[in-house]
C-alpha cells in the first residue's frame, strides 16, 4: 500500500509541528512519499514565509532594502533546524539565494524557496531522500504540466530511493527555469504525485479535522463531513466553502484515488474522505442527508416581467446577449412562465448598472423590471437529498419560523444542491437556522 502525505504550512510552521509530522509518518509505513509546503503562521501575529518572500520581491522591485525581511525568513528556518537538531547547511543555501537577489530576478524562483528549504529540512528529519520538485514536476513552455515526463520522473525517484520528500508549489520549465503553480499549489503537487504513483490514498494534512459542514465563523464548533463526493465538493467550493480547489483534485479524481483531509494536530481524527462515489453500504450517518451548507453575500437581482405576447426564452436570450455586451456574468438565472431573474455579484454592476437596466427594460416584450440589492445566496448540498421528499418545504418552514424571507429558490438538475436567496442582513441567521434544522 502507498499513501502520499501532503502537509500544509500550518503543519510545518515550527520544530514542534515538525515533530508531529514525524510521528504521523512513522506511525504508518505506507506513508513513503511526503509533499511539503513552506512554513505557515505560528500564530495570528506571525507571517507565512511565502508572503515574506513575495515582500522581498516587492522591495527589490522598488529599490527598498529587503535585509530585515530576509533575516526573518532565515531565522524561521534556523529555529526549525535548531529545534529538530538537524545539520542541513542552511548558510550555504541562504548565500546562494542572496546571490540571486536582484531587481528583475525570477519571482517564481524566489517564492519557491520556502518549500525547497522546508523539504530539505524534512527529508533530513525523516531520514528520507530529498527530491527537488524542479527535477520531477516538469512543465511545458505553455505553462501546463508535462504529465508524461512528470509521471516517469516521479515514479523513477520513488523506485530509486524508496522514501522521498518533494517540495510542493513549483517545478521547472524545459530550460530548467523554476515555474510555480498558483497560490495553494502544494495541494496540486500532492495530487499530481499521487496520480503519478497510483497511490492508494492522497492524504492532505492541515489544521482542521476534515471539511466542516458550515463556516465555523458562523456556527460554533460545527460537525465535520466524514464522506463527500467530488461533485458535492465542487458545489461547496463554488459557493465559497473553504475546501480544496477543483484543480487540486482533478489528477486524483481522474484515477479514482480517494483524498483524505486530516488534522496534523489531531491525527487520531479520521477526517474527511473525498471520492467519486460511495456504495450504498458505505454511506455513513444515514439520518444526515445534508453534506454541507455554505453561501456567498452581496448580490443584486434583476427581476424581469414579460408580457404574454413574447416568448420568455427569447427575451432571456436577448438579455444574456446584453449581459455579454456589458461584460456582466450572471451568477444564477431563474425563469418562470412570464418572468425571470438575473442574479449578479453587486460589485460587478457598479460601473454601469443603470445603463444596463435601461437597455434591459427596452427589450421587446419586457413590461417592467425590478432591482433588488442586498441579496445573499445559500447552498444546501447533499448527495442523498434526491432520495428525500419535502426538503424544500422543510427549508421554507425552518426559515419562516425565524421570520427570514426567501427571495428565490432553485434546485440543481442532479438534485445535490438547493439554493435559496435571502436578504444579506439575514445571511448568518439563515445559515445557523438551516444548520440547526438539518445537521
Amino acid at each position: 500500500m502507498l499513501k502520499v502525505a501532503k502537509f500544509g504550512g500550518s503543519s510545518l510552521s515550527s520544530s514542534e509541528q515538525f515533530e508531529k509530522v514525524k510521528g504521523i509518518i512513522e506511525s504508518d509505513p505506507a506513508r513513503r512519499v511526503v509533499v511539503v509546503s513552506a512554513p505557515g503562521r505560528q500564530n495570528s501575529e506571525d507571517n507565512k514565509v511565502t508572503d515574506l518572500l513575495y515582500l522581498c520581491n516587492a522591495h527589490l522591485k522598488y529599490d527598498v532594502s529587503y535585509d530585515s525581511i530576509f533575516e526573518m525568513i532565515e531565522e524561521r528556518f534556523m529555529d526549525i533546524r535548531r529545534g529538530c537538531g538537524l545539520q542541513t547547511d542552511l548558510d550555504a543555501e541562504f548565500d546562494l539565494i542572496r546571490s540571486k537577489l536582484h531587481k528583475g530576478m525570477s519571482v517564481d524562483y524566489l517564492v519557491s524557496r520556502g518549500e525547497y528549504l522546508n523539504g530539505k529540512l524534512m527529508a533530513e528529519y525523516l531520514g528520507f531522500h530529498f527530491v527537488d520538485a524542479a527535477d520531477v514536476m516538469l512543465f511545458k513552455y505553455d505553462g501546463h504540466v508535462d504529465y508524461d515526463r512528470t509521471n516517469a520522473a516521479i515514479g523513477e525517484a520513488l523506485e530509486r530511493y524508496g522514501s522521498i520528500v518533494i517540495p510542493g508549489f513549483y517545478g521547472s520549465l524545459p530550460n530548467g527555469e523554476i515555474r510555480t503553480f498558483s497560490r495553494g499549489g502544494s495541494d496540486v503537487t500532492g495530487a499530481i504525485v499521487s496520480a503519478a504513483l497510483n497511490a492508494d490514498v492522497y492524504e492532505n494534512w492541515t489544521d482542521v479535522s476534515g471539511i466542516l459542514m458550515v463556516d465555523p465563523h458562523i456556527v460554533e464548533d460545527p460537525k465535520s463531513i466524514s464522506k463527500v463526493t467530488y461533485d458535492e465538493l465542487r458545489e461547496l467550493s463554488y459557493m465559497g466553502a473553504a475546501v480544496l480547489h477543483e484543480d487540486t483534485v482533478f489528477p486524483v479524481r481522474r484515477k479514482n484515488i480517494p483524498v483524505n483531509i486530516r488534522n496534523t494536530n489531531a491525527p487520531e481524527d479520521p477526517g474527511t474522505i473525498i471520492r467519486e462515489a460511495f456504495d450504498k453500504g458505505d454511506e455513513d450517518n444515514s439520518t444526515r442527508f445534508i453534506t454541507g451548507i455554505t453561501g456567498k453575500k452581496d448580490f443584486s437581482t434583476f427581476d424581469v416581467y414579460c408580457n404574454h405576447n413574447e416568448s420568455v426564452m427569447k427575451i432571456v436570450q436577448e438579455a444574456l446577449s446584453l449581459c455579454g455586451r456589458y461584460g456582466f456574468q450572471p451568477e444564477q438565472l431563474m425563469s418562470g412562465i412570464d418572468s425571470f431573474s438575473l442574479v449578479f455579484p453587486s460589485a460587478e454592476l457598479s460601473r454601469s448598472r443603470y445603463e444596463f437596466a435601461g437597455e434591459l427594460k427596452n427589450i421587446p416584450g419586457v413590461d417592467d423590471i425590478n432591482i433588488q440589492d442586498g441579496i445573499s445566496l445559500i447552498a444546501i448540498v447533499g448527495r442523498q437529498m434526491a432520495y428525500r421528499s419535502g426538503i424544500s418545504g422543510k427549508i421554507f418552514q425552518a426559515l419562516g419560523e425565524e421570520n427570514i424571507s426567501v427571495s428565490m429558490i432553485k434546485q440543481s438538475a442532479d438534485e445535490i444542491n438547493i439554493m435559496v436567496g435571502v436578504y444579506t442582513d439575514d445571511f448568518k441567521k439563515a445559515i445557523r437556522t438551516l444548520y440547526d434544522s438539518f445537521a
